[in-house]
């Protein structure tokens, strides 16, 4: 008889480590973005074919902006959106690799957001004009995104779905 509790022991134990799941580590305002950006991600390929057909599509994401698909900016804010979209993907299907993509994802979004935000400094330098420093309120969300993925990322990995 006492076999058979532990047996039912072991098979709560598995039942209860199913349950367990990557997404549960996410807090909500990372599952609303995650969202968002698996929606623009599976966009790119829309707006990629919608400018080889001529059209051009209004992109904005960091502070980068423009108006014209294939552009330098176009490409690298496509660019931008695609790796969003696999780091969403990748999150919500709870893919092993996906904390570890995030935190990269983190770093570039900071990166481009500190290179805009003081890409008016640096051609200021450049002639006699005055120059503005565009303050990024996306900063705000990519740090504590940053230090949530990293403060999880272990336990992610450790995790098997």
């Amino acid at each position: 008889m006492e076999n058979y509790k532990d047996l039912l022991l072991d098979d709560q134990l598995v039942v209860a480590n199913q349950s367990e799941r990557r997404r549960n580590l996410l807090p909500p305002w990372i599952k609303v973005f995650t969202w968002i950006f698996l929606i623009f991600g599976g966009l790119v390929p829309v707006a990629f074919l919608l400018g080889l057909f001529g059209v051009d599509l209004n992109l904005s994401l960091y502070g980068m902006e423009t108006n014209t698909t294939f552009s330098l900016a176009g490409v690298v804010l496509l660019l931008l959106f695609a790796i969003k979209g696999i780091v969403a993907y990748g999150l919500w299907t709870e893919k092993k690799w996906a904390a570890n993509l995030a935190i990269y994802d983190a770093i570039l979004g900071i990166l481009v957001c500190c290179v805009v935000m003081f890409a008016g400094l640096l051609s200021a330098l450049s002639s006699s004009l005055s120059f503005t420093i565009s303050f990024r309120v996306e900063i705000f969300v990519l740090i504590p995104y940053l230090l949530r993925m990293q403060a999880i990322k272990r336990d992610w990995e450790a995790l098997e779905v």
